[in-house]
């Protein structure tokens, strides 16, 4: 067996002349963000919302009654509460108050179904959820199912110019803004453990089985936001940047990303409450000239598509740094952004499991189209043989990422089998497929459960997808494997498309897109079925949803899901 490439780290001599190779971590609880940029950004706006400005003097205020208020109602030291918000301000205040309050956060979706929901507070074993109005009808549903105590509710004006002053009680529940108001500031004292201590259950998408919540610790998110912080260096400026948050703070990227660092920097969080919600998201840019724009590959496509972008370009020209993840960066949609704004685009590459940035690529130095960059301070990562770990894949070649750093999980909530299968030691097998360059920069290929056998060959659906993303008619596709009747644990290749504006559907255009494939891969991996589609199934962050198309599938041969 050759030496191990990896463990020469050759990403160290490609680092950014101002980034450290290694970090001294402070032991502490993540709420003494907003604690130290209180102290000296005190009277600097911290969350900007629907035109209103919070000030971090207010938000600490805000956080400390809050933080009082749970500890009166019960909240102990290690107790799981749950939040149920979209991008408002309150789910900023409410996740720093449970941490001030030395009790764990569990993010829910505001889009849970009545089971996902019930199943993510009883697994938790959350006994308070503070949730978005709009909410109550299903949590009303679900209530006698789990162990909830208390529901604390909040509007979406609660923090805005158009703030109610006492908002009527609802049976069953107490108003959030009523709680602040009638709570006078006294926050517990205690010594955090941060190695140890959990902060943050956060649950992953459940793409294999039902979701599991990730242990992240306060050293985890804590070293994450420090080193990703580091890693921008002079790009970012204490106290004086704004960062605009169209992702969604349920999601680990959006919480660490758009939160979390944004406190730590003493920014200012420019808070969109509706992701989807374009023409806002263009107002809000105009009225906070943001630095920052972290988002996802779907985000900057739909804003370049948009029919008025000419009319915002002055606006868009404050934008100097992005960061993205959670899909491929399509060359053209990078090259036209970074024209249009002169922001920089930083593709990335992190799970939930690792707070989540484990790689990106630098600001300053070489940015390799298509390459998710390269690990971040005291984070090592390593290619191994997908079906043994303990192999060393050679440089070059594809394998399973395996990922050690500060910033890795304890491990899965309750679950000891599941975390014994994905922590070996000190290193987080992934189940993601990738390789790495001689510059010690990583390339993901796919993921390890999506790979479809055809006859023994394997197939990556990324790979293939790739492909029909050079075709000038396709605008979105997605790629799985279904089971093969003739041959016992083989599949065939199937593609689902959405054709662009100005293309329509037909035999002669399906005939084309396979003809368009096999002049770039092998024969087996060309589709063997193609069907298009208004639409393919997302997550918020613009993830493609493999599994949904897959159960549809299943659905169509009468398979129980």
């Amino acid at each position: 067996m050759s030496e191990n490439p990896y463990a020469k780290k050759p990403w160290l001599e490609h680092y950014d002349e101002n980034v450290p190779h290694h970090i001294d971590y402070p032991n502490m609880n993540i709420y003494e963000f907003l604690d130290n940029s209180a102290k000296d950004f005190g009277g600097r706006t911290a969350i900007w919302f629907m035109k209103n400005k919070i000030t971090y003097k207010k938000f600490k205020d805000i956080a400390d009654r809050l933080a009082t208020a749970l500890v009166n109602l019960g909240v102990k030291r290690g107790d799981i509460v749950a939040i149920m918000i979209p991008n408002f301000p309150q789910f900023i205040f409410s996740y720093y108050a449970i941490l001030k309050a030395g009790g764990i956060v569990t993010a829910c979706s505001v889009l849970h179904t009545e089971h996902e929901l019930a199943y993510q507070l009883n697994d938790s074993g959350a006994e308070i959820l503070i949730a978005w109005d709009n909410q109550v009808d299903k949590i009303n549903k679900i209530r006698d199912r789990t162990r909830l105590r208390h529901v604390i509710i909040t509007n979406v004006f609660d923090y805005t110019m158009m703030a109610p002053r006492n908002p009527p009680e609802i049976a069953g529940t107490m108003q959030f803004i009523n709680l602040i108001n009638k709570t006078k500031p006294n926050p517990p004292k205690f010594e955090t453990n941060g190695q140890e201590d959990i902060a943050c259950l956060q649950y992953t998408g459940g793409t294999t089985g039902l979701p599991k919540g990730a242990m992240l610790t306060h050293r985890n998110i804590v070293s994450n936001c420090i080193a990703t912080h580091r890693w921008l260096g002079a790009e970012v400026k204490r106290g004086k940047d704004t960062g605009l948050t169209n992702l969604p703070l349920f999601h680990i990227y959006g919480q660490t990303v758009c939160m979390n660092i944004m406190i730590y920097n003493g920014s200012t969080i420019a808070l969109n409450p509706d992701p989807r919600d374009q023409k806002s998201l263009f107002e809000i840019i105009k009225a906070t000239r943001p630095s920052m724009f972290p988002g996802v590959p779907t985000m900057y496509m739909r804003l370049l598509e948009r029919d008025d972008l000419e009319d915002y370009a002055k606006d868009l020209k404050s934008i100097r740094i992005c960061n993205t993840g959670a899909a491929p960066m399509p060359p053209e949609v990078l090259k036209e952004f970074e024209e249009r704004t002169g922001g920089k685009i930083l593709e990335g590459y992190g799970l939930t499991e690792t707070s989540p940035v484990a790689t990106t690529n630098p600001v300053q130095g070489e940015r390799k189209i298509g390459s998710v960059g390269m690990p971040i301070p005291d984070t090592e990562l390593k290619i191994v043989d997908i079906d043994d770990y303990t192999k060393i894949i050679p440089l070059g070649e594809s394998g399973e990422i395996m990922i050690k750093g500060p910033q890795v999980m304890k491990g899965y909530w309750n679950k000891p089998e599941e975390t014994a299968g994905q922590i070996k030691g000190d290193w987080l097998l992934t189940g993601d497929i990738a390789k790495m360059d001689e510059d010690g920069y990583f390339f993901i290929v796919d993921r390890k459960k999506d790979m479809i056998n055809v006859s023994g060959f394997k197939v990556y659906p990324r790979e293939l997808e790739d492909v029909l993303f050079e075709h000038e008619a396709i605008e979105n596709a997605a790629v799985i494997g279904l089971p093969n009747p003739d041959i016992p644990g083989s599949e065939k290749v199937k593609a689902f498309i959405v054709l662009k504006d100005g293309y329509k559907e037909s035999e002669e255009m399906e005939a084309e897109i396979k003809e368009f494939c096999r002049q770039t891969v092998a024969p087996y991996k060309v589709p063997k079925f193609i069907e298009f589609r208004k639409e393919l199934p997302e997550t918020l962050v613009g993830k493609v949803l493999r599994k949904d198309l897959k159960e549809i599938e299943a659905r169509r041969r009468g398979e129980e899901v």
